[in-house]
């Protein structure tokens, strides 16, 4: 191998041990000659020299933007891996201009999220929250009136990693589910290769007993589960929304859930956190929970290994399998 390049961690401090455990850290420093103490501001002048001679940057949660100003300072910068989700906070275009690779652990901050929307179908499927409220004032429903997941139509809405993830496992699932997909950017050829029906949003929305959000938050999906369309969703159905709080109209999702014609299951909110007191925190037909579906504690540092992978693949000349390309960002979170 050649001669180790240098490296420079950007990330906060407090986190540094859970992405980088004692193993991983080893790894890395025989990989590369890291810098110990990772950089949170690039206007140190005592970071200087560490910039000028770095040649990757491993970044996490709370690094600061790497913009046409710290490349300046960073002549010798080759490669951006990213041991967090989207890069989008922090990888500024004159990154990709300037021709340095970047990576992101997005696929390894995936998996969870699917986990944990899977889940949440099968608590959906179940009517799991009015079966608990229900149970909570002594009605314990007959067995026969109980409803099951088999048969349930579930609208996934987006193709994302994670919109396709969850495709996966519904199909893989013992429940005979029925898959609706509303993705703009999809064929109904390539729905059909993932195993779900290709259909608009509307009539996923009027179609579906489950509906779960997996799209970007972009301008145009500001909103997309708006008002009319959350009226459409049939009396009984269900929201699941572990992608961003902005994708769905909280208001008049309150509204929905206040007449008690649905139920949700928030991972996510606009705004996030939501306010204490707000009428979606009370609703016994809500489930929310504050942006845990992701990597956390101790599995974060599955990041971390997928990051240390990628600087092994860049270090021995071998494709990266996290590249981000600047034509991602108008479609990725």
């Amino acid at each position: 191998m050649a001669e180790r390049p240098n490296l420079v961690l950007a990330m906060s401090p407090d986190i540094l041990d859970l992405v980088l455990p004692a193993p991983l850290r080893t790894r890395l420093d025989e990989l590369t000659h890291a810098h110990p103490v990772p950089l949170t501001d690039w206007n140190d002048p005592a970071t200087q020299d560490l910039l000028a001679g770095a040649e990757l940057l491993f970044t996490g949660w709370g690094c600061p933007p790497i913009d046409a100003a710290l490349l300046a300072r960073a002549p010798r910068l080759a490669a951006v891996i990213h041991a967090a989700g989207t890069v989008k906070g922090h990888v500024r275009p004159e990154v990709w201009q300037r021709g340095i690779t970047v990576s992101s652990a997005a696929d390894a901050n995936a998996i969870p999220v699917i986990e944990y929307t899977l889940a949440t179908v099968w608590l959906a499927a179940r009517r799991s929250l009015g079966a608990a409220a229900d149970y909570r004032t002594g009605r314990y429903p007959d067995f026969q009136q109980r409803r099951g997941a088999d048969g349930a139509v579930v609208g996934v809405i987006g193709a994302s990693r994670i919109g396709r993830g969850v495709i996966a496992g519904l199909l893989a699932a013992a429940a005979d589910f029925r898959v609706l997909l509303a993705d703009p950017y999809v064929s109904a050829a390539e729905a059909a290769e993932l195993g779900a029906e290709l259909v608009d949003f509307d009539d996923l929305c009027a179609g579906s007993d489950i509906v779960t959000v997996h799209a970007p938050d972009l301008p145009e999906t500001h909103h997309l589960l708006d008002a009319r369309r959350l009226r459409l969703l049939r009396d009984g159905a269900a929201v699941i929304n572990t992608a961003r709080g902005r994708l769905i109209d909280t208001e008049a999702l309150t509204r929905e859930c206040a007449a008690a014609r649905i139920d949700a299951y928030l991972d996510v909110t606009e705004p996030e956190p939501l306010p204490a007191g707000h009428p979606l925190h009370t609703l016994p037909n809500v489930l929310l929970t504050p942006h845990i579906a992701g990597c956390q504690g101790t599995e974060v540092r599955r990041l971390g290994a997928y990051a240390v992978d990628e600087v092994h693949r860049w270090v021995h000349g071998e494709p990266l399998q996290g590249t981000v390309q600047a034509d991602d960002l108008a479609r990725i979170a």
